[in-house]
């Protein structure tokens, strides 16, 4: 699953890495331990370019009565977004990646768990695939949200956890944002494990379990 990551970019590098200019956002800083119901920064293709956003990370179905079941869809499984009602209607139109430098999951051993920091080797941007909706309240305010997609684990996070979020390649990242691409089959064939070698996992403090802690002595090599 992925429950916690960072962006530690500035805003200038993010606009830079995702061709735009579009961005929405106000208030930015960096992020050393974004957890799920925050406001995340999020990319979607407005047909003609690129736009950045703030998306809450919980997603809520446009069509539920109320806004609560947002914390229990932070993840959605790629081998079932077909088969749930939440998502199998967004593949097609409502397409998202959110910008990370790295995730955390935890690794069972002797004593607890140990947090794990995951990068790409060359410490990089990488955009996480995601679906995004938009809920409206009876007085017509507009909740707009969104949940990452995982996959079965890669070689390297099979050791830490049996799944890890959807990592595009350049290509597939392009093809997923592509407003008008609507070929749900090769869509969805997109969403397959990050080659191994191409990213790491080092250990960091306990300190990150904290979801009240975010600076960035938590990417720190334990």
């Amino acid at each position: 699953m992925c429950g916690r990551y960072t962006i530690t970019v500035t805003m200038d590098e993010l606009m830079l890495r995702y061709f735009t200019n579009d961005t929405t956002i106000v208030h930015y800083a960096p992020k050393y331990n974004v957890a799920p119901m925050q406001y995340i920064p999020a990319v979607i293709h407005n047909g003609k370019h690129n736009k950045l956003g703030e998306l809450r990370w919980g997603l809520v179905p446009s069509w539920t009565k109320d806004d609560k079941s947002g914390s229990k869809m932070i993840n959605a499984r790629a081998e079932s977004l077909l088969e749930k009602a939440s998502f199998k209607n967004l593949v097609s139109s409502r397409r998202c990646v959110i910008p990370a430098d790295g995730f955390y999951d935890w690794k069972p051993q002797e004593g607890g768990k140990q947090p794990l920091r995951i990068t790409l080797r060359d410490g990089k941007l990488f955009s996480m695939a995601g679906l995004y909706d938009i809920w409206m309240d009876q007085s017509g305010n507009k909740l707009s949200t969104c949940t990452i997609i995982t996959t079965e684990s890669n070689s390297l996070m099979a050791e830490i956890h049996d799944r890890m979020p959807v990592i595009l390649t350049s290509e597939a990242e392009t093809a997923w944002l592509d407003r008008h691409n609507h070929d749900v089959p090769t869509l969805m064939n997109l969403l397959r494990p990050y080659d191994a070698e191409h990213m790491r996992a080092y250990p960091v403090s306990l300190a990150v379990g904290n979801v009240r802690n975010d600076y960035k002595e938590l990417i720190k090599e334990a």
